[in-house]
């Protein structure tokens, strides 16, 4: 593992969680939009993450704890994470009796977007708790990279 993995690693946790917070903001704003671009309600969406790199967790643990850093044979480069891909969520939308909405339909009901705001704030402070562990954890390994420089010189 080389001396600025670390640090790689928890940027790519980094910009992951910021998306997650940006994607759950998005839901937040839209809770009540019954009318989008395609003229339907909105729909809540989801960030898909993923590990970055084409080796498993396993696979690296297996290769760190056994001292060669190596997995396959060959050095991988660090993993992270990585989003790849913003999916809606296909849960039934809500239906609403209010008559009196412009989008309403014949029998008095509203299509309302299926983004329950209680939900999107336990994901929001989820992804805000990653990025300070994220964060932390490039911290401490600038402050050991710090620490290793002073004490060679």
């Amino acid at each position: 593992m080389g001396m600025f993995d670390a640090i790689e690693i928890a940027a790519s946790g980094l910009s992951a969680q910021r998306l997650r917070m940006d994607v759950t903001a998005e839901n937040l704003a839209n809770a009540q939009t019954t009318r989008g671009p395609d003229g339907g309600p909105y729909r809540r969406k989801s960030v898909v993450l993923q590990e970055a790199g084409d080796g498993s967790f396993a696979r690296r643990l297996a290769g760190a704890v056994g001292g060669s850093g190596r997995v396959g044979g060959a050095a991988e480069p660090p993993a992270g994470v990585e989003a790849v891909a913003i999916v809606p969520d296909n849960t039934p939308l809500r239906r609403v009796y209010d008559p009196g909405h412009p989008d309403a339909d014949a029998d008095g009901y509203v299509q309302m977007p299926n983004v329950n705001p209680v939900t999107e704030m336990v994901d929001l402070i989820d992804a805000s708790r990653a990025y300070e562990a994220n964060l932390t954890a490039m911290q401490t390994a600038k402050a050991a990279f710090a620490k290793t420089l002073e004490l060679l010189r």
